[in-house]
Formats: structure tokens, sequence, C-alpha cells
């Protein structure tokens, strides 16, 4: 049994764990960018893991530490299982996903619809403390559907705190489970910070991550002096490169923030390796094709890549070809 979940200094910035985002590739990319930052893997049905799937959680954890397993249900039996699995890999922590709203996850009666049953939430949680040597925790939303008020968010919050757990991850949005697409859950229900905030003084020692609409470095230090960690999501999709200063301006380590050029030429020399492993070069690039945005000749170098990526045999003369036509502009 792990001791009860508390935050580390490595959970003071975090990657969201995003379906078919935050795979095995991007996190390597991630990490030539920041040795610091807590790393999620996309969620993972513990279903699958326990019926043989054991290749999905896959980690090597002596380069991509810190990294926390997100797995995705609501059986306290299964996800018990998965965390006795997943254990061989040594991942950092184990999350409990409680606040995707999407059809497919529904379906399974999982993610945000375990915000319907707090107690099914507690169950789950406990359970999975009970098999894991790993940190295990939450990341949920503020609500859902109709159940959207303060007292509904704190019996939420509390149905994680109840078991020990002393670090929760909460997008400050509520979901809506019926009419909205994912999408559509991550931008149309409003972001509600100052719940988030309020739920500080109901639980002073819960450390709270936040996650919603969080874009620059600059909002993240300010999210810092409110709560313990923050969370970015499309941000790091839509623009990789803000990795690059989470270790110096996030984590104060004192480190050099190199350019953008200085960590594409980190990619390339990545994509070498990542290549002769039998990789096509397209899993690569589909992570790095907005490394750019906002520079002059982006569209250049992202038009390139998108019709070159996909080619047969494509290795690192391709990111190089890229980069000189953006260059060129």
């Amino acid at each position: 049994m792990t001791e009860f979940a508390k935050f580390t200094a490595a959970d003071r910035f975090s990657v969201a764990p995003m379906i078919d985002v935050t795979t095995p590739t991007f996190r390597r990319i991630a990490r030539l960018f920041s040795k610091k930052a807590m790393l999620y893997t996309e969620m993972i049905a513990a279903n699958a893991i326990v019926h043989g799937k054991e290749y999905l959680i896959e980690h090597d954890a002596d380069t991509i530490n810190p990294c926390t397993l997100q797995l995705g249900g609501s059986d306290p039996k299964v996800l018990s299982e998965a965390c006795r699995i997943a254990s061989k890999f040594n991942y950092s922590a184990i999350n409990l996903n409680a606040g995707c709203p999407s059809d497919k996850v529904q379906s399974g009666s999982f993610g945000a619809i375990l915000m319907k049953t707090p107690q099914v939430i507690t169950e789950c949680l406990m359970a999975m403390q009970e098999a894991s040597e790993v940190p295990v925790t939450v990341k949920t939303r503020i609500g859902v559907d109709d159940l959207d008020d303060f007292e509904y968010t704190k019996k939420i919050v509390d149905s994680v705190y109840k078991t020990g757990c002393r670090h929760i991850i909460l997008h400050a949005r509520k979901a809506w489970l019926n009419g909205l697409s994912p999408k559509e859950n991550r931008t149309i229900p409003p972001l509600d910070y100052e719940r988030v905030f309020a739920l500080k003084e109901f639980f002073p020692d819960l450390a709270i991550t936040i996650n919603g609409g969080i874009k620059t470095i600059e909002e993240c230090n300010d999210m810092l002096s409110k709560v313990e960690g923050v969370m970015l999501g499309r941000a790091c999709m839509d623009d990789p490169y803000i990795l690059a200063s989470v270790d110096s301006r996030i984590y104060n380590d004192g480190s050099q923030i190199l350019s953008r050029d200085e960590c594409f030429k980190k990619v390339v020399e990545f994509s070498e390796k990542y290549v002769s492993e039998g990789n096509r070069l397209h899993h690569l690039g589909n992570h790095i094709i907005n490394m750019f945005n906002g520079c002059k000749g982006a569209r250049r170098f992202r038009n390139y890549l998108s019709c070159h990526m996909h080619e047969l045999g494509a290795g690192p003369e391709v990111l190089e070809q890229a980069f000189n036509k953006m260059k060129e502009a």
C-alpha cells in the first residue's frame, strides 16, 4: 500500500493527459525540452490492462519520469489489479480519471460520470491506494450537468480527501454529459477559477493542481500564487516550445532557456534515433508541427512537414527541409 498521496516538487507543473496526444512519443519529445515537468500518459482503460494489453502502459522510467499513469475505470477490483500490473513500470504516480466527458468513456461508466457518484470515487481510490506503491491521485472537474454548485464541488473533493489523499487535480469547469462534444466541453462551460481557490478554505491541507484555459507561463505563475500546482493541456499541443521555459521559470532551477531553433535541433537529433527504432516519422512530426507557431514562415514549415512526413523512409532530412523552407520566408 502506498503512503497517502502528497504533492511533490514535480507536481508544480504538469502536462495534462490528452487522448492521442500525450503518447509515448510525445513524452519523449517533451523530455527534450523540460527535465522537471510532470508528464501524464493518455487515459488508459483499466479493463484493457487487466485483459492482456499491458503493452499500453510500457514505460521507460529512467528517461521519462516524473510521469503519471492515468487510468479510466469504475470497478475498484479492476482498477486495483491495473495498479498492481503497472507497478513493474515504475511510474511516479497513478491518477484516476473522473473528469473526461466523452461518450466512449461514459459508456464504460467512468470519467466525468463518476462525479455523479462520489462514493464510487472513494471506493475506487481506496482500492487503488491499497494496490499501489506510488501516490494515487484523482483528476476531476468542479461539477457535472446540474450538479454544479459549490456544495456539490465540495462533495466531490471530499470523496477524495476522506481517503487520505492530499493532492487533487481540478479542471475549473463543469462537464455536460449530454449535448456537448468533448471539444465543446473544453470551451463552452465557463471557467470558475474562484471556486477552485475557495476550496482551500475548506481543505487547507489539500494541495490543488488547477487546470483549464491556462495558456502562458505568466498565467501559470499567477495561478501558483493561489494553488500549489498548475496543469496545461492544449497550450502544450498548440505550441510545444512552451515547455522549454518551464524548468527555468516555473521550477526556478537556473537553467538556460533554449531558443526555438535550439530545441528544434534537439528534435532533429532525436528523430534519427526514433526512426532507427522502426518508428514512422509522422508519429513524431504530429507533435512538433506547431513548434514554430507565431514565427515568420511557420505556415511553410507546417505545410512542408505535413506533406512529406508520411513518406516511406522519411527521416531527419524532412525536418531539416521543413525548417529551411521556413527560414526562406
